[in-house]
């Protein structure tokens, strides 16, 4: 992630969306970049479609802290 994102152009461009980010680290932001991650949909649709677990709600991120 960090070599794919820059911490400075991330944190503009999700201040734009509304997401606040605080890091002492440029590089930390950057290994947090929402597109390092998989869809979480998709993950959950390819789970369920293999009877490895049930859909029984769906949940939204209010605040994620790391450290």
């Amino acid at each position: 992630a960090k070599r794919q994102w820059r911490g400075d152009e991330l944190i503009h461009e999700l201040a734009q969306k509304g997401i606040l980010i605080k890091s002492r680290s440029k590089a930390g932001v950057a290994e947090e970049a929402p597109g390092a991650y998989k869809d979480v949909d998709r993950v959950v649709d390819i789970v369920h479609g293999a009877g490895v677990n049930k859909k029984v709600a769906k949940v939204r991120p209010l605040v994620c802290v790391k450290g």
